[in-house]
C-alpha cells in the first residue's frame, strides 16, 4: 500500500501545540465535577438515567487537542453546559494529539469510548484490521484544503512546480488535483513546517501548500496576506468533517448512552452555533481547559469556518449529524484509485463499518428530540 494519508493537525500556533502535547493521559476535564452546570438527570426519564449510569464513565477523545474544531468544541460544551449530566453520563474530556492512528488504536483497545475519526480514517483503520465503529458525521465536505498565491488560476499551473505539505498530501487533495489535470508525477513535494507564512513568502520556490480550510487561511489572513483556497468539495471529492466513532463493545452494550453522547453533543452543537455571545462563551470554556497559549480570537473563527462549510454541506437527506453511506462508497472508490486500501475493501463491508441508528434514534423527523425520552 502506499502513503498511508494519516491526519497530522497543524491546529492552534506551534507554541500552544508543543504546550498542550499531552497524550490521551493528560488533564481530563469530568463532566460530573463541580466544573459543569446542569442537574443530573434533569433532561432524561428515570429508567434511561439508570441506563447511562450504568455504562459507567465514557472517555472522549479529540481529534487535536482542545481547537475550536466541530466535533471538539461542542463535545467541551456539553460537558460544561451540564448537557451531559442533564442525561445521567459521565463523560470524560481528553486531548488527542493529532495523530489519527493513534486515536484508532485507543477506540479499539477501549482506553477511549468515543473519538473524532474522519469516515475516510476509519476505513483505512478497518482495513488495518483495527474495529471501531462510525456514529456520525456532519458533512461529506472536508477540511483539507490547498493555498497558492494569487498569481495560481489555474491548478495545472502547478505542473513542475514545488507543493509543500505537513507529512504527506492528503488523499483528497491529491484527487482533486488530478481531477483538475494537473500533472502529479510533476509536482516537486516538500515537508514544510506549521508555519503558513512559507507560502506568501514562495520560500525555496514553494507555489502551493496544504492546510485546513479554517486555520492556515485565517492565520494567513490575520497578517494580512491573502491567499487563494482550493476545496476538494468544489471538484465533487468526497470527504468528511465532525465524523465521530465508537468503541463497538461500548456501543453494543450501552446502546442508549451512544445515542446521548450525541445528543448532548449535537444540543451543545446548536448553542455554541447560535450567536457570537455563545461562540465567545463556548471557546472560554475550550481556552479553560487549554491553559494560557490558546488563541482565543484564532479558535472562534475555526468554529465560525468550519460551521459554515458544514451549514453549505450538509449530508443530503439526512438530519444533522445523519451518515451519508453513499459518501462512505465514494470514499472507498477514491481510497482504491489511490491504493489506500485493498480491493478486498469494497463500499458494501465499509458501509457496513458504520451505523446510522444512533443518529436516527435522537430525532424526530429533522428536529433533535431534547429532553430524552
Amino acid at each position: 500500500m502506499r502513503h498511508s494519508h494519516r491526519l497530522v493537525r497543524s491546529g492552534l500556533a506551534p507554541l500552544a501545540a508543543a504546550a498542550l502535547a499531552v497524550g490521551v493521559a493528560g488533564c481530563g476535564s469530568g463532566s460530573d465535577g463541580s466544573s459543569s452546570a446542569g442537574s443530573a438527570g434533569s433532561a432524561i426519564s428515570a429508567k434511561r438515567c439508570a441506563e447511562n449510569k450504568a455504562a459507567g464513565k465514557i472517555t472522549y477523545l479529540s481529534g487535536y487537542q482542545f481547537q475550536s474544531s466541530v466535533s471538539i468544541l461542542e463535545y467541551i460544551a456539553a460537558a460544561k453546559l451540564g448537557y451531559f449530566k442533564d442525561l445521567c453520563l459521565t463523560v470524560d474530556l481528553k486531548p488527542g494529539s493529532g495523530d489519527t492512528a493513534q486515536n484508532t488504536k485507543l477506540l479499539a483497545g477501549g482506553q477511549a469510548t468515543v473519538s473524532a475519526i474522519s469516515e475516510q480514517d476509519l476505513i483505512q483503520a478497518q482495513a488495518n484490521g483495527i474495529d471501531i465503529k462510525g456514529i456520525s458525521s456532519y458533512s461529506n465536505a472536508g477540511l483539507d484544503i490547498l493555498m497558492t498565491n494569487k498569481d495560481i488560476t489555474d491548478l495545472t499551473q502547478l505542473d513542475g512546480k514545488v507543493v509543500g505539505h505537513k507529512g504527506y498530501v492528503p488523499a483528497t487533495v491529491e484527487a482533486m488535483l488530478v481531477k483538475a489535470g494537473v500533472k502529479w508525477d510533476s509536482l516537486k513535494l516538500v515537508k514544510e513546517g506549521y508555519d503558513p507564512s512559507v507560502l506568501p513568502r514562495k520560500q525555496g520556490g514553494l507555489e502551493a501548500l496544504t492546510g485546513f480550510v479554517s486555520n492556515e487561511p485565517n492565520q494567513l489572513k490575520a497578517a494580512g496576506k491573502d491567499v487563494t483556497v482550493w476545496k476538494p468539495v468544489d471538484y465533487k471529492i468526497p470527504s468528511s468533517i465532525g465524523a465521530m466513532a465508537v468503541n463497538p463493545a461500548f456501543a453494543k452494550a450501552h446502546p442508549h448512552a451512544v445515542e446521548d453522547v450525541l445528543r448532548a453533543a449535537l444540543h451543545a452543537y446548536e448553542y455554541c452555533s447560535s450567536s457570537e455571545a455563545h461562540i465567545t462563551e463556548c471557546v472560554g470554556y475550550a481556552a479553560k481547559l487549554s491553559g494560557p497559549t490558546y488563541d482565543k480570537k484564532l479558535n472562534a473563527t475555526i468554529w465560525k469556518t468550519e460551521t459554515q462549510v458544514v451549514k453549505e454541506n450538509p449530508t443530503p437527506g439526512q438530519p444533522m449529524g445523519g451518515i451519508d453511506t453513499d459518501n462512505v462508497g465514494q470514499l472507498v472508490d477514491m481510497l482504491h484509485q489511490f491504493k489506500i486500501v485493498p480491493s478486498s475493501v469494497t463500499a458494501a463491508k465499509a458501509t457496513g463499518w458504520f451505523d446510522t441508528s444512533f443518529v436516527k434514534g435522537i430525532y424526530s423527523g429533522d428536529k433533535l428530540v431534547w429532553p430524552a425520552p
